[in-house]
């Protein structure tokens, strides 16, 4: 019974996955199903071959995929601006050049269904790179990433679930990061601060959107 339960469960991840890849490809993103983060690595592994500069946007999902090295060894320049040790004037350096740069990686924070991709930033530097800038950009979103709801729903997921665990995870002193619930606070380190809504593909960006039939980041 547990058997045939994990695979029902696998089965509707599945289908739900391949509705919204369909739906990224109507709204003229360039999507793919990929079965597991394995499969998602070698799809970017295969589209940084031309790429010589290469920019991290900050996500977990990217950073699931364990990439770094294997492109290193290809050659790649890395920018990624979450380095330790970084001075100030060097971060926002790898920021700058993240805009402009051959290929731009990061995740989302939700997916509704219907194919909007909906992020919060602090900064900005990661949503500014997926809309306009860089020569291409893959976006990754895992299966715990899709919202069956609106775009009011898919803002309520981030704000509950992925912010609390971002904002202890990057150390910020926010209300969030103690109680792990938003309550939309006011907070100097506040990183709720930029949303976008990419309802179509920006027209003059080359956007892949990886759809992982396996949770990826928070």
């Amino acid at each position: 019974m547990l058997e045939n339960t994990r695979k029902l469960k696998e089965w509707l991840s599945e289908q739900k996955c391949r509705t919204l890849t369909t739906a990224l490809n109507r709204r003229n993103f360039k999507a793919a199903f990929c079965a597991d983060g394995d499969a998602a690595a070698s799809y970017i592994l295969k589209e940084a071959e031309n790429a010589n500069s290469i920019g991290f946007g900050g996500s977990l999902s990217v950073a699931d995929l364990m990439l770094t090295d294997r492109l290193s060894a290809l050659g790649k320049e890395l920018l990624n601006h979450g380095l330790p040790d970084l001075t100030a004037e060097q971060k926002r350096t790898i920021l700058q050049r993240q805009q402009s740069c051959d290929l731009f990686l990061s995740g989302v924070n939700a997916a509704t269904i219907d194919g909007c991709l909906v992020n919060i930033d602090g900064l900005g530097n990661r949503v500014s790179a997926m809309i306009y800038g860089p020569e291409k950009v893959i976006l990754v979103v895992g299966r715990n990433k899709i919202v069956e709801g609106d775009i009011a729903d898919a803002i309520e997921r981030i704000k509950n679930d992925s912010a609390p665990a971002n904002t202890r995870r990057l150390n910020k002193k926010t209300p969030c990061a103690q109680t792990g619930i938003c309550c939309d606070c006011d907070s100097p380190e506040r990183i709720c601060r930029v949303t976008t809504i990419l309802e179509y593909k920006p027209s003059a960006t080359d956007i892949h959107v990886l759809v992982v039939n396996q949770d990826m980041g928070l």
